[in-house]
């Protein structure tokens, strides 16, 4: 157990300064392994005290702000923070803010997609794993937002990198078949028959740029890699979550 301030990774992005955004790493925090140190989720099996102290000391790092959390099913709905009540988190893979407050979503893998307006008035915090992906929830997303898509910029957080994520031929012919071919390039054979390492990062930059996003930032963190800082369900099965967090400080 450790009790040690937790540590997160910030966006290398030019947002306007009241939009604080970040991903929490497993430094810190109460929960024992295999759930160590910072876990956030509740669903994984691990001390239900542990996950609220964690998660109280989230809030008091982002001044005290209630977050809005949701239960994620890898589809393509998108809720409003201010919607969200607390004690029944709806079901949805994406939450919007507006008027100010907090939004969280949680990982292990899957990627973290952060929208945000140039002028900061609204943002998104998307969970993308690449159900979601093929599906259209980055693109669903955008579809409802206030903002026109050249308006926005994305960070692409901290997920299972093109070093390790092994797919078969279904996934790879799902995204050729949704894309028209073009993330042929996200996918690369591994000598063995129907069987391939797909880019996460670079299957959202297709769809994000495709549908009017010019400003893309982040990508290149993998989950799988460093087990010193982030959770990976594919490297240890029962493991924590990180939080991927949007905070408008209006």
């Amino acid at each position: 157990m450790s009790h040690d301030r937790p540590s997160v990774v910030r966006p290398d992005w030019p947002a306007p300064a009241h939009v604080t955004a970040l991903v929490t790493t497993r430094h810190g925090g109460q929960s024992r392994p295999p759930y160590a140190g910072f876990n956030l989720a509740h669903h994984v099996g691990d001390d239900a005290g542990a996950v609220e102290s964690n998660r109280q000391v989230l809030q008091s790092m982002i001044g005290g702000v209630p977050i809005s959390w949701v239960r994620q099913v890898h589809g393509t709905r998108m809720v409003e923070a201010d919607d969200v009540m607390v004690t029944a988190p709806p079901e949805a893979d994406a939450v919007r803010i507006r008027s100010g407050g907090a939004a969280a979503v949680m990982t292990a893998d899957c990627l973290p997609v952060f929208l945000a307006d140039k002028t900061g008035q609204e943002a998104v915090v998307v969970h993308a794993g690449w159900r979601g992906l093929v599906a259209g929830i980055i693109e669903s997303s955008i579809a409802r937002l206030d903002c026109r898509p050249i308006e926005l910029m994305a960070w692409l957080g901290p997920a299972i990198g093109p070093c390790h994520f092994e797919v078969g031929d279904e996934v790879r012919t799902a995204f050729m078949e949704a894309d028209a071919g073009d993330c042929g390039r996200a996918f690369t054979p591994t000598g063995q028959p129907g069987q391939w390492m797909a880019d996460l990062y670079e299957l959202a930059r297709i769809r994000l740029h495709r549908a009017g996003v010019d400003d893309v930032y982040g990508g290149g963190l993998c989950t799988f890699c460093d087990g010193s800082r982030f959770y990976s369900f594919r490297r240890d099965g029962t493991t924590g979550r990180m939080a991927a967090l949007i905070c408008l400080n209006k």
